[in-house]
């Protein structure tokens, strides 16, 4: 039987860039993925490179930000190596808040956000309904977004040039253990061996044994128009309703619920125009747009909405997942951290907050791996 020194489990953007992590430190790596690569969570996202403190815990706002600080030369490796294009944008992200919900004296830490007055958003943005934005206190976030599925896109192609082995329609069972410690896995196809496992099954990870994870699917409809102009709007917006994400090309993203809804994945047609009509009362002339598409994609969730990143009680039995609805922004500083763990180096960031452990699933393993 072939044996690889890793096997990942999970081809979302996250376990592509920790396979590609691994492929760097000299392992031979497995992907097994239950279905296609790269087009669950990962190919459902918006794809806003964001730290805003209002949206995120605060125990992960560290690694937010080195992760996205990361994000240039992330995207730069994997169109080097993946030959293909990724739309990344800098053009930043203007918040619009409530000022009864959030008062704005708590919100203006300079490096963060910068207040913008109605003048300068007219300027900034003219399309956007002055009289929704004047009831809301308005702030510039220097932020980046990124067209997620460009990049999972490069991502497999870059771990594919870099020979990291795929197994894809392949569901994962539960991960074989042999004297005392991981030793593959089981699928619905066959049994795959390998010195180490990380599980970075996303909203599935919990249905993989034999450690109990306690990831959970949140559901998120969104859906796709093309502008009626190509810069109609340039930069993300995030209203309380609503965010609108506008690409390069000219197409633009509008999200996105959050639904305890299980594993369901359908759209549902009074959702989508209640997020339609939401946009259109930010930036009326969205009236003129075509929809393209529309769908529903499964976030990771956790009790805490902490990711859980780290070893299990299982020697040589990895977890990377949990990230919610930053997968896409935390993947170049989870690959990093999960490969310093999974090498038996010291993190460069505080990972206490984020072990399997805090679920009652067992002190993670110090040893060398």
């Amino acid at each position: 039987m072939k044996h690889w020194d890793a096997i990942v489990i999970g081809a979302g953007i996250i376990g592509l860039a920790l396979a590609i992590e691994l492929n760097k430190r000299g392992m031979r790596v497995l992907i097994v993925e239950k279905g296609e690569p790269g087009r669950e969570a990962s190919w459902a996202a918006g794809g806003m490179l964001a730290d805003f403190p209002l949206e995120m815990p605060a125990a992960l706002r560290e690694l937010a930000a080195a992760s996205a600080r990361m994000y240039p030369e992330f995207v730069h490796e994997l169109e080097d190596e993946s030959r293909l294009k990724i739309d990344l944008r800098d053009q930043g992200t203007l918040a619009l808040i409530d000022p009864a919900l959030h008062p704005p004296d708590g919100l203006q830490s300079g490096a963060v956000a910068t207040p913008v007055p109605q003048a300068k958003l007219a300027e900034l943005e003219p399309n956007l309904s002055s009289a929704k934005a004047s009831r809301l206190t308005v702030l510039f976030l220097k932020e980046r977004s990124v067209e997620p599925r460009h990049l999972t896109a490069a991502a497999v192609a870059a771990a594919k040039h870099r020979g990291i082995d795929f197994s894809s329609g392949d569901q994962v069972l539960s991960v074989d253990v042999g004297s005392g410690r991981a030793a593959g896995v089981r699928t619905t196809k066959t049994n795959f061996a390998g010195g180490m496992v990380v599980n970075c099954a996303g909203a599935w990870a919990g249905q993989i044994g034999p450690h109990k994870i306690p990831a959970r699917p949140v559901k998120g409809q969104m859906l796709c128009v093309v502008m009626p102009e190509k810069e109609m709007v340039r930069h993300v917006i995030r209203a309380p309703e609503v965010y609108l994400i506008p690409r390069s090309d000219g197409r633009m993203v509008i999200g996105a619920t959050q639904e305890e809804a299980g594993f369901d994945k359908q759209t549902v047609p009074e959702t989508i125009q209640r997020l339609r009509q939401a946009a259109l009362e930010l930036a009326p002339r969205l009236g003129e747009a075509r929809i393209l598409e529309a769908w529903a994609g499964l976030r990771p969730g956790t009790p805490d909405a902490l990711p859980i990143l780290g070893a299990t009680a299982t020697p040589g039995y990895f977890v990377a997942t949990g990230h919610f609805r930053d997968g896409i922004l935390l993947a170049p500083v989870t690959a990093r951290v999960m490969g310093q763990v999974i090498a038996g180096e010291k993190a460069e960031f505080e990972m206490a907050a984020f072990g399997v452990e805090r679920f009652g699933n067992g002190s993670p393993q110090s040893e060398r791996l």
